[in-house]
């Protein structure tokens, strides 16, 4: 079985050996936060939260160096990966629904897909990385940088980047590929008859009232820097809509803790759907659906998180859950620190 309860938590990253008092609080999380700010050429926003109501937030540096206008907890940034847990709470929204179901072959939604893979395919591996299918974006766009830009469809992206021959047998190995998200946005919009990010809208961010959660503009965000020392911008890859459902979303530090409430603690989704959300499909890589799952010890015992995390350009986020007494941090950066690091840093907040 690959499958195991969010209660076996994990240890990737070595997070599961940690052990701690707790979240740090007062001159300790402060010491924390200042001495990765100053190692690491941090600039962003660091907010702590319990039950979806924010206990400490701190803004660092700017979001526009060059500009001097400050970062602020209303400061949208780039949130990359974590696009992948809005898909995943809009298709579980879908299945509630009865409109879709995650364990279903890829084939009763995309009819046109070949059916020799695509009849094995089921929307659980899509959403876990475990499908198999390869990744024939990246080659293409090594080959016509053009491709970025080209006008067509999930649907016709999914005929021509997402159809080759099986890597391995779904479920028997992880891939963390996009491919397998461009095909989801085809499902989305192949069983709504609506656009992607219509539905993600309608599902997801106006419901939750997430009123600075929306596909990236560049325009309305946190500048991207490749470094600080010497300063240098990152700009965006151009890239096409189809690609959204695996990172094309920003998001603010408070709509993600509400986010993460509403989704985690409360009734936004079904307790079926919650399960569904927070079961490990890969131990291996803590990876359930759309998200990680995450075990660290405090107060020495095992508290086990949501772990989303986003990378993409210059920016980084981390958005953690405990699931026992809802606690919630998120962390936005803009400035390209390590991914490892800012997961460390996110590991020495919470078990103190």
């Amino acid at each position: 079985m690959l499958r195991r309860s969010f209660l076996a938590g994990g240890t990737a990253l070595g997070l599961g050996t940690l052990a701690g008092a707790g979240i740090a609080t007062g001159a300790s999380r402060e010491a924390v936060i200042d001495s990765y700010a100053k190692d690491q050429s941090f600039q962003g926003m660091v907010l702590i939260g319990k039950a979806g109501k924010p206990d400490y937030h701190r803004a660092i540096g700017f979001a526009d160096i060059e500009a001097g206008r400050a970062a602020t907890i209303d400061t949208p940034y780039a949130i990359a990966s974590i696009s992948k847990w809005l898909t995943t709470t809009a298709l579980l929204r879908l299945s509630e629904a009865g409109r879709i179901d995650i364990d279903a072959p890829i084939t009763r939604y995309l009819p046109t897909y070949r059916a020799d893979t695509g009849g094995k395919v089921s929307l659980r591996r899509l959403l876990s990385n475990t499908s198999g299918i390869p990744n024939g974006y990246l080659p293409a766009l090594k080959a016509d940088r053009s491709i970025a830009q080209a006008p067509i469809t999930a649907g016709e992206a999914v005929t021509r980047y997402c159809s080759g021959d099986l890597g391995f047998e779904p479920g028997k190995a992880f891939d963390y590929v996009l491919t397998n998200w461009i095909i989801l946005v085809a499902i989305i919009e192949a069983v709504t008859g609506k656009p992607y990010a219509a539905v993600i809208s309608e599902l997801v961010t106006t419901p939750l009232g997430l009123s600075h959660t929306a596909p990236v503009d560049p325009a309305d965000i946190a500048v991207s820097y490749r470094s600080v020392a010497p300063l240098e911008r990152q700009p965006a890859d151009a890239r096409p809509y189809y690609l959204a459902a695996s990172g094309g979303f920003a998001s603010t530090a408070g709509d993600l803790l509400a986010a993460a409430h509403a989704i985690f603690d409360g009734n936004f989704l079904s307790a079926k759907s919650k399960r569904e959300l927070t079961t490990v499909q890969w131990p291996d890589q803590d990876y359930a659906l759309g998200g990680r799952v995450k075990t660290l010890f405090a107060d020495g015992f095992p508290r086990v998180y949501a772990w989303e995390t986003g990378r993409v350009d210059g920016y980084r986020s981390v958005l953690a859950h405990r699931f026992d007494d809802q606690t919630t941090l998120v962390l936005l950066n803009n400035t390209s620190v390590s991914q490892k690091t800012m997961d460390e840093f996110a590991v020495k907040l919470l078990v103190a």
